[in-house]
């Protein structure tokens, strides 16, 4: 999700209610102690109780392979009261992976236990701790092995995206290898993978047997998931009545995008999120069509206010 969820979208997606909590971009550490700016440049939720606006705790979360680094970083973001700390081992980039990163590591269980047992010490019990992993590199020969690793290393909670690394984004995710691995563990585990519908939310729940899921693009295809799993079996999309209640967070996700970043770079965040939302909201597939051209961000703007969208003044 990097270079996707960042504050800008966390903050107007947990506008919805029903997350339980969040969790940033990865911080990349790498051979020194991050400075305390760099976590709250990441995640500046943390200057506010380390929660959005709408009340949803934000956990941090650190990428990186060697276990005393890992645990002095992980020692200065406690500083901050994080609402948690996770460990990123499911990054598939190959940027990422090429310095040892992310799901680059699930071929060395005896290293996750490293960085695992490392932070635990690092990080004081009251702050959350979890891990994040996919089922391996290539295959899934050393995933339980890896689950095993992670929680006897003082992980609270795991988070299992079921695909290889090697798998990437392709479909399927192979959600049976959730439950064999809550099966060798003695910590919660949460589903992650393909999860873009109700209905895949329910097929997710049987074939794994884990209680949660964790949503990723299909929170950002469709923000409005998460309430309608919360409302159960009987929650049914109206996407006319949803484009309408999106509307304005497109207009304050834009305001906050012209407050972040330099305004040539503007169209550019807005058109990947249209682009995910064009999956279930034809409003977003035609205002998608419009804006995909334009680089200006009055033209941009011009075509908001003509598709319904109500602008508000950018923050100073």
């Amino acid at each position: 999700m990097e270079g996707l969820a960042d504050d800008v979208l966390r903050e107007v997606l947990t506008r919805v209610e029903g997350y339980a909590h969040a969790v940033t971009e990865f911080a990349r550490v790498s051979g020194s102690v991050l400075p305390l700016r760099a976590f709250t440049r990441m995640s500046p939720e943390l200057r506010a109780g380390s929660a959005t606006s709408s009340g949803t705790p934000v956990r941090v979360q650190l990428l990186g392979s060697d276990p005393a680094c890992m645990a002095d970083n992980a020692a200065q973001l406690a500083r901050l009261n994080p609402a948690g700390i996770d460990l990123n081992f499911g990054c598939p980039a190959p940027t990422v992976n090429r310095h040892r990163g992310g799901a680059a590591l699930l071929d060395e269980p005896e290293l996750l236990h490293a960085i695992a047992c490392a932070v635990r010490r690092a990080v004081p019990r009251h702050i959350p701790f979890t891990a994040k992993m996919r089922l391996g590199v290539a295959d899934t020969g050393k995933a339980l092995d890896c689950g095993r690793a992670l929680a006897e290393g003082g992980v609270e909670g795991l988070v299992v995206h079921a695909r290889t690394k090697n798998d990437g984004y392709r479909p399927p995710a192979h959600w049976e290898w959730v439950g064999r691995i809550a099966d060798v563990v003695a910590v919660p585990v949460v589903a992650n993978g393909e999860v873009w519908s109700e209905d895949d939310w329910r097929r997710c729940r049987a074939v794994s047997g884990a209680t949660d899921v964790m949503l990723g693009r299909g929170a950002v295809a469709d923000p409005f998931l998460v309430r309608r799993i919360r409302a159960g079996a009987d929650a049914s999309a109206d996407r006319a009545a949803e484009w309408t209640e999106l509307q304005p967070l497109i207009a304050e996700f834009w305001r906050r995008v012209l407050a972040k970043v330099e305004a040539r770079h503007a169209p550019g965040r807005l058109k990947q999120w249209l682009n995910l939302l064009r999956r279930n909201f034809p409003q977003a597939e035609i205002l998608y069509r419009d804006i995909r051209p334009q680089a200006d961000p009055r033209v941009i703007e011009q075509l908001l206010s003509a598709h319904g969208i109500p602008l508000l003044r950018a923050a100073a």
